[in-house]
């Protein structure tokens, strides 16, 4: 049976020399791959598995010699053949190919008319072999693992300054949010009050409801920030971990309802049914109420902003004992009896390779050509803060938040689960 044509892999960051090799071996009717670095040669090779590699040594990043190490360890390319490919003529360039691991060497430039039989060669099994004896060719076989060893070694300090310097760039940042949220608390809370003087004085003759509306508006904009703010130094508390919750006897269905009587109006101007279970007869939590109807309010306002006019909201509850889940990543088993609060809606869904990143810092899924910021308008966007808030709260209360959904889908909306998981006292 016909294997078809055969592959093969120039690994080359030189687009003329590339293409010269193409034109070449195309015309005596082989398939070729093409890769200009190290690692998609790498990737390339893995996905397309060649009957022959041609590798260039001077490549940028992994050169050469390591991705021909690296390729002969993956147990499905071992027997391929790696033919190196270079200008490389200095002497023992050819020894430490072979040392690397290429069955074979040919220089640049290369001979057109030669080539074509040189591949037909190594792909009937010709193999180059290290002249002399055992102790020279363990001689160079040390002296190329020293070298591995001693780029490994660069690479290593390399991520080292720049993971010191993302460490340092983070904290300048979070420095700033902390100094910059704390700076605008005082004038907002000044302005407010000012607002809040005019809104009490008798209304002067002359002034209409035009003013009163932009009295409004203003005071509106003026709370806005004001919640900004201190979601600002909510992030803060949190990545300090200095965020405290006042624990006290209360009842969840309190927290949820008075969360969906906020979100009424803006739920009917979309035409959004939002369904909330009795909850009766679910035991009291020892929590704080306040943090709790903030966790819920970011749920519910999320749920409506990514679920289309005229779709369904569902929020239920039950008591659960022991969870296995998957929390950040890392498998996680709990015992004892949970209260699980579930926010269920029919919206556009989130990929599976979102399902965490939603819920660091200032991530947004959006589309850009949606500029609108409100915490309700359709695919609406914010500063991303709002579900990092709400698992900071509920880790801080000891439980776990997290989504379950089959995919994004604009026109189908699989829709998500959100799931916090609060303990409950034994």
């Amino acid at each position: 049976m016909s294997q078809g044509p055969t592959k093969i892999l120039y690994v080359e960051d030189n687009p003329v020399n590339r293409l010269l090799v193409q034109r070449v071996l195309t015309s005596v009717g082989y398939i070729v791959l093409e890769a200009e670095d190290g690692l998609s040669g790498i990737q390339i090779a893995e996905q397309e598995k060649p009957q022959l590699i041609l590798m260039d040594i001077m490549l940028p990043g992994m050169d050469g010699y390591q991705v021909t190490t690296r390729l002969k360890g993956i147990p499905e390319l071992a027997h391929t053949p790696i033919v190196a490919l270079t200008a490389k003529a200095m002497d023992g360039d050819r020894e430490q190919a072979l040392t690397a691991g290429c069955d074979g060497y040919i220089r640049k430039p290369i001979d057109v008319d030669r080539l074509p039989e040189q591949v037909a060669e190594f792909l009937s099994g010709k193999r180059e072999e290290i002249e002399g004896d055992v102790e020279e060719r363990l001689v160079l076989q040390q002296e190329y693992t020293r070298k591995l060893v001693g780029q490994l070694e660069e690479k290593v300090r390399e991520l080292q300054r720049v993971n010191a310097a993302l460490l340092h760039s983070d904290a300048l940042k979070s420095k700033f949010i902390s100094m910059a949220s704390h700076e605008l608390k005082t004038p907002i809370t000044v302005i407010q009050g000012y607002l809040m003087m005019l809104q009490d004085l008798p209304q002067a003759p002359g002034v209409g409801e035009t003013f009163k509306v932009s009295l409004d508006g203003i005071y509106k904009g003026v709370d806005r920030l004001k919640a900004i703010v201190e979601d600002m130094l909510d992030i803060t508390r949190i990545e300090g971990q200095t965020l405290r919750v006042h624990r006290e006897q209360m009842l969840a269905k309190e927290s949820v309802m008075a969360t969906v009587r906020t979100m009424e109006s803006a739920a009917r101007e979309r035409n959004l049914s939002i369904q909330v279970d009795t909850m009766e007869g679910l035991p009291a939590l020892r929590a704080d109420a306040k943090r709790l109807q903030q966790v819920f309010f970011n749920l519910l306002s999320n749920a409506i902003k990514y679920t289309p006019d005229g779709g369904e909201i569902k929020i239920w509850s039950k008591v659960t004992k022991g969870i296995e889940l998957k929390h950040h990543g890392r498998p996680t088993s709990e015992s004892g009896e949970f209260l699980q609060i579930v926010f269920e809606d029919t919206g556009i869904g989130i990929d599976p390779e979102e399902h965490e990143r939603i819920f660091e810092l200032f991530y947004e899924i959006r589309d850009v050509s949606l500029h609108s910021t409100s915490k309700t308008r359709f695919m609406g966007g914010g500063l991303g803060l709002g579900l990092a808030i709400a698992r900071g709260i509920i880790e801080a209360h000891g439980g776990f938040l997290w989504v379950e959904s089959e995919g994004y889908d604009r026109k189908q909306c699989p829709g998500s689960r959100f799931y916090v998981l609060l303990p409950l006292e034994t």
